[in-house]
């Protein structure tokens, strides 16, 4: 065997590992998810009716698109992208944050800031359920009445 097949052999095994490495998390954030009330806890509250929302991969991000149903029956829509660079990214509809910036923890979980007006208000900690199933939030921090905020949050792919 030569040289130049040789080296194209390792750079194609090298591509394929890096490329299975990153595919679970392809697998598992993407999809529509459902968020379990429940099994949810809202510190101040109230806790919402439902929301679902649709999460798409893009080029090294995530785009949210998400209806809620308040606990007054009142609706929300918001939408954001967000890359995984850790860079503001304006957000429309949601009346408690407009930029998010967005970090990847590891290949199931996310780190999201919240802010309003340039002020950071809350962090989300988003981890994935390795079988993409099922995914719990954990929001901490200040909300816009400043008040202090401790939510968790399970949602299920469905």
């Amino acid at each position: 065997m030569n040289r130049t097949a040789l080296s194209l052999g390792l750079v194609v095994a090298l591509v394929s590992v890096s490329l299975l490495a990153q595919s679970p998390a392809a697998g598992v954030m993407p999809g529509r998810w459902t968020l379990d009330p429940a099994k949810s806890t809202y510190v101040p509250g109230p806790v919402p009716k439902s929301q679902v929302a649709t999460l798409t991969a893009v080029d090294n991000g995530i785009r949210t698109v998400a209806d809620r149903v308040e606990a007054d029956g009142s609706k929300t829509h918001f939408e954001w992208t967000g890359t995984f660079d850790g860079k503001d990214n304006p957000v429309v509809g949601d009346p408690n944050r407009d930029a998010v910036s967005v970090r990847k923890l590891d290949a199931y979980t996310l780190e999201i800031t919240n802010k309003k007006a340039g002020k950071v208000t809350t962090t989300i900690r988003a981890v994935y359920a390795k079988d993409g199933k099922s995914r719990v939030e954990t929001t901490t921090g200040t909300n816009t009445a400043g008040q202090s905020v401790r939510n968790v949050t399970v949602w299920t792919k469905s």
